[in-house]
């Protein structure tokens, strides 16, 4: 949206404007003040209106000393909200992205995932719900700007914060840094891509007006030459954009790099925040990259909440100073499949399937409060009526789904790829598969024959079922490396079972989170050897192929990891519903092949999210991967259920067989 100064209320803004006040503290305002915010031009300032390409997004300092962006020579306020297409079905991309357009934004914000885009080494994929191209072009066929933020390291609360899992093999990699492993895999990683965003540029008559580099370097710090090599990659690329950096407080210093505008990320309106950023660039304008307007969940954990009126309060005093902001999220959609990162707080905790983020467009796009409070705020400031309110998908409620048949998990073995045969186990990253690149999603399952019990050591990332042959016989996680294995009589098949459960995608820990068994597995300090490996990922492929299985007719009660199998008839007109598996402890769910990510009886969340899209008229299959015990049937809701804290006795138990309360 464009700021208009011959407005008298943009006058009025103007004489209490950032920067005369930044220096000596935030005035404050009145209830007289927030009641007329600035006025705002929808006019001329849209891809479609402006076809004059020369300047681009600039950054400006009047007489006065006020800095300010312009865009082809006009003064220009980004109003962002962030909708990541990776997580959002590409059948609903538009929905999503009219919805931002009719709430009052004039530009949407995307992170680029490098691990989703390059699972294997060498081999790209910008195909379907990974189609950047098409994304972004429908954003400007929309009416919207857009600004990139490319990585290669992400954050975003997905697995291993973006970088590709294959950068983990052995040697490792400093990720991260100038490290030559690590940069020449970003060098040829940008020159895939890159070659795909210069025609997306606004001087190319694209809706991209900037480009970030890396994100949050500031708080991981470990090269002071990566962030100048980043940028001068880039630029030697193509890019001609505003190129843009994105820290917290802390952070904006450490993580700023000379040629790029520092922009900051925040949870609340800090003025200290403003004047720190001030000093560090007292010629550009302040831009918020990231307004959290909530935050990520985590197994285990409450459910987040920010309140509408926060997050309306907060923005009004945005638009009133002028500053230029970017709302994380928008709307944050869901981490479908096993793309979801992770944390460590002494132990690794998982971020849920969802994600919401609390955000002003719930999970299924739905509207919330803050939506309809940000919507008036913008309309009160706008000189055109906003567009109107596109319609709400609508859900429905289907036919319960009696999931009647059932392969325990030892009976699929023959469906999977060949196993890997070893002498000693190695992690999921460092298997001599897919070309090469390892495994980088899901569950390996190991091998290997003994001929007496003991103590059982064995390095587990994250958490592992030990079974003798298909006994279950306890758990191993990485706080718990050992386990009693009984005595047994001649010898037996030892399985152990790991799952990858999100890797971290923050802090210097990302250097060492390789998923599965490490290579010393001993029983009584002597080491196994003559593993066979199974890899578990679960890819369509393998659906198709299990589609062939004798599937038996399951019984009422089962322990222990088997998948199961069902009908969803969505009848002639499908639509969005949310799955709700009350009497299901831990596992995920597959649509017609398709990963709909994970569920767990410890909450928060209780229901996953399933886009109508994605099913059939009439029957859908639907297959459960349960790894602890056998539910009943499977329910559909019109809205997602959440729960405070886990239920007694339910959840997947740590190696002393305790569940953690919230």
């Amino acid at each position: 949206m464009a700021y208009l100064s011959k407005h008298r209320s943009w006058k009025r803004f103007m004489a209490i404007f950032f920067l005369p006040t930044v220096l000596s503290g935030f005035a404050p305002h009145s209830e007289e003040v927030f009641k007329s915010p600035a006025r705002f031009s929808w006019s001329n300032l849209t891809p479609s209106e402006l076809k004059n390409r020369f300047v681009g997004l600039s950054t400006k300092t009047n007489a006065l000393g006020k800095a300010y962006f312009t865009l082809e020579g006009h003064k220009f306020m980004i109003v962002g909200g962030s909708i990541h297409y990776f997580r959002v079905p590409r059948e609903y991309w538009k929905d999503r992205l009219l919805k931002l357009q009719a709430c009052g934004f004039n530009t949407v914000t995307t992170y680029i995932p490098w691990n989703l885009h390059e699972q294997e080494r060498g081999k790209f994929d910008f195909s379907e719900i990974l189609d950047l191209e098409a994304y972004v072009l429908l954003a400007k066929t929309i009416g919207l700007w857009v600004i990139l933020r490319p990585g290669p390291y992400i954050c975003a609360e997905i697995d291993l914060g973006g970088l590709p899992s294959w950068l983990l093999r052995n040697p490792v990699a400093d990720l991260r840094t100038t490290n030559k492993g690590f940069i020449e895999a970003v060098d040829k990683y940008f020159d895939h891509l890159i070659p795909k965003i210069l025609p997306l540029q606004y001087r190319h008559g694209g809706p991209v007006i900037a480009v970030q580099v890396e994100n949050e370097y500031g708080s991981f710090q470990k090269d002071k030459n990566y962030m100048s090599y980043l940028k001068k990659a880039l630029l030697k690329r193509g890019i001609v954009e505003l190129l843009l950096t994105s820290d917290d407080k802390d952070g904006i210093q450490i993580g700023s790099v000379n040629g790029a505008l520092t922009t900051i990320n925040m949870n609340s309106f800090t003025k200290d925040s403003f004047i720190k950023l001030h000093k560090m660039q007292n010629d550009k304008p302040i831009m918020i990259m990231e307004y959290w307007t909530g935050w990520y969940d985590s197994w285990g954990s409450k459910h987040i909440e920010k309140s509408a009126e926060e997050i309306r309060h907060t923005v009004y005093k945005f638009i009133s100073y002028g500053l230029s902001f970017n709302m994380y999220m928008f709307h944050g959609g869901t981490n479908f499949g096993f793309i979801n990162g992770g944390r460590y707080e002494n132990h690794h905790i998982s971020v849920v399937t969802s994600y919401d983020y609390d955000a002003v467009l719930s999970e299924a796009g739905d509207y919330t409060e803050k939506y309809f409070k940000l919507r008036k705020l913008f309309a009160s400031g706008s000189a055109r009526p906003l567009p109107p309110l596109p319609p709400l998908i609508p859900k429905a409620i289907y036919p319960s789904v009696n999931l009647s048949f059932y392969l325990p998990l030892f009976d699929i073995l023959p469906y999977l790829n060949q196993p890997v045969m070893l002498h000693t186990p190695v992690t999921m990253e460092n298997l001599p598969i897919n070309n090469g690149s390892g495994q980088p999603f899901g569950l390996v399952l190991y091998e290997t024959s003994i001929c007496s019990g003991g103590s059982l050591f064995a390095s587990v990332h994250d958490s592992a079922q030990v079974f003798l042959n298909d006994q279950s016989i306890g758990i191993l996680d990485e706080n718990h490396e050992v386990l009693q294995i009984p005595k047994i009589q001649g010898c037996q098949l030892l399985r152990i079972l790991v799952e990858n459960q999100g890797r971290i995608n923050y802090s210097w820990r990302i250097q060492s989170e390789q998923k599965g068994l490490k290579e010393v597995v001993s029983i009584d300090g002597l080491l196994l050897t003559n593993f066979t490996i199974y890899s578990l990922d679960m890819k369509m492929s393998f659906f198709k192929r299990l589609r062939s299985a004798s599937w038996r007719l399951a019984p009422k009660t089962y322990n222990g990891p088997a998948f199961y199998w069902g009908i969803l008839n969505a009848g002639s007109s499908p639509t969005d519903t949310f799955l709700h598996l009350p009497n299901w402890h831990y596992g995920f769910v597959f649509i017609n092949g398709r990963n709909l990510g994970r569920y767990w009886d410890i909450g928060p969340q209780r229901t996953l999210y399933l886009p109508g899209p994605w099913l059939h008229p009439e029957d859908n299959e639907v297959i459960v991967f349960e790894k602890i015990e056998k539910g009943f049937d499977i329910q559909t809701r019109k809205k997602p259920q959440l729960q405070e804290c886990y239920e007694t006795g339910s959840g997947l138990p740590d190696a002393a067989g305790d569940v953690d309360p919230c």
